[in-house]
């Protein structure tokens, strides 16, 4: 089964993501998008991040009538800092049968030459690029990379919604509830998150 991996803090998942995985899902060959929730870095101090099961609880909630999209913790047991080409080697070993991609930003293929073994995953996993708007001043991603016969541009939906809005937004009291998935919203409205 060839899987897109669709990597995110996902804090909270909002319609943008789902958009976007459902697009994958819907119109390229891949057959099912899993949605990896990264997990908190225990070296970096992030106020605003949730613990790692809740956001794994909104992803669930939030794809559990999308057949194709799944949500995955597949990170959280894995050593930290983490670096993706170990997951993709680990999930390789665990389903042998199934091949990966990586879903991601234009903007984060620019700054694919800083990961680590960036070859290796260009070599043995297609990436998948969906656009973003961001400010593209000197920060093209190398020839060698944009014209990679692994790099795939696919052409969907444009949706900027931040996180962060999302965040400041419900802390100052907003209605905001369009932008979530219905039981997302039902699930920090219960148990009062980012409010303070």
């Amino acid at each position: 089964m060839k899987i897109g991996l669709y990597f995110g803090t996902f804090n909270p998942i909002h319609v943008g993501h789902l958009i976007i995985a459902n697009h994958f899902a819907e119109f390229t060959d891949l057959e099912q998008i899993w949605m990896v929730v990264t997990p908190h870095n225990p070296l970096k101090k992030k106020e605003t991040l949730l613990p790692d099961h809740k956001r794994y609880e909104m992803v669930f909630l939030a794809t559990e009538e999308y057949p194709k999209i799944k949500p995955s913790k597949i990170e959280f047991d894995m050593p930290q800092p983490n670096y993706t080409v170990n997951t993709l080697a680990h999930l390789q070993e665990k389903f042998p049968k199934h091949s990966f991609s990586l879903i991601m930003g234009e903007d984060n293929l620019n700054a694919l030459h800083k990961w680590k073994n960036h070859e290796v995953i260009l070599e043995n996993h297609t990436i998948y690029v969906y656009p973003r708007i961001f400010d593209k001043t000197g920060n093209e991603p190398h020839q060698s990379i944009k014209n990679h016969p692994n790099i795939h541009y696919v052409a969907a939906p444009i949706v900027e919604i931040s996180a962060t809005f999302i965040r400041e937004s419900i802390k100052n009291k907003k209605n905001i509830r369009p932008l979530l998935p219905e039981k997302v919203w039902e699930f920090i409205d219960y148990n009062n998150l980012y409010k303070k």
